[in-house]
């Protein structure tokens, strides 16, 4: 007799091969879209990043589809309701929370000062004046014109991994395997987080690096953002190690 594979284990490999399929597609459309050709060098780059955040997510939602809910009745007889915090990361959640929160203020702000660059296009860089009647525009800025797409994805994929959370935080089966979905749910949302803060970090970097004149606030933004790009390096390897090794970190 010919040896068979249980279907729990078929579908567990179907739900990893869809977390890979996720990552590998998000990188071929990344290296696409960073090499198109563009009137903006760095408008590529922008979607290279937000793509590849999105098929992320969109991978791990699909490994989460491919597992149907346990055919049993739902238990009622617990006192406490299930809750979406109770299966996320404990630790990571609010660290990547925060990162998001970050990454909103810092694209409020970018918008908010942005200028239009040498060409008069709006939303691109920023002017910095560093002597009388001397006005450069650097760039690229998180403006509008860079954050529109950012924002435009973060609330797409934050919706559906909210989504995703609660349907599988109400749904019958056993605990740990609502666990181990969870976090692989919220690497995925993480991954794109971090990978846009990185994106938004780095342009500040870049116009804080050419920029002569930052002075003080030069140096108290760079205080913050370079501490932060730090933070979000790491979160991005936990996330990709979480979707591509399930149960990488224990779970507490």
């Amino acid at each position: 007799m010919l040896d068979t594979v249980p279907p729990d284990r078929l579908l567990a490999r179907a739900d990893l091969c869809a977390r890979w399929a996720g990552l590998a597609l998000g990188a071929v459309v990344a290296q696409a879209l960073a090499t198109m050709d563009s009137e903006d060098m760095s408008m590529p780059f922008v979607s290279a990043v937000t793509a590849f955040g999105l098929c992320a997510v969109g991978g791990v939602l699909l490994g989460d589809s491919l597992t149907p809910a346990p055919q049993e009745a739902v238990r009622t007889a617990g006192l406490a309701p299930r809750r979406v915090r109770d299966h996320v990361p404990p630790r990571m959640a609010p660290l990547l929370v925060f990162q998001t929160a970050c990454l909103a203020v810092l694209l409020a702000i970018g918008v908010a000062v942005a200028d239009p660059d040498g060409a008069g296009r709006t939303g691109r860089a920023l002017a910095v004046t560093c002597a009388v009647g001397f006005t450069r525009h650097l760039g690229p800025w998180p403006g509008l014109y860079y954050a529109t797409p950012v924002l435009v994805s973060l609330t797409l994929g934050s919706t559906a991994c909210f989504w995703a959370l609660r349907r599988i935080a109400h749904r019958p089966g056993e605990n740990q395997q609502r666990h181990d979905r969870s976090w692989a749910i919220t690497a995925a949302w993480g991954l794109l987080v971090s990978s846009q803060l990185l994106l938004v970090l780095g342009m500040i970097g870049r116009v804080l690096f050419y920029s002569k004149c930052a002075g003080m606030l030069g140096n108290i933004t760079a205080l913050v953002i370079y501490p932060l790009g730090l933070l979000s390096l790491f979160t991005v390897g936990w996330c990709l190690l979480t979707i591509v090794v399930p149960r990488a970190v224990d779970h507490e």
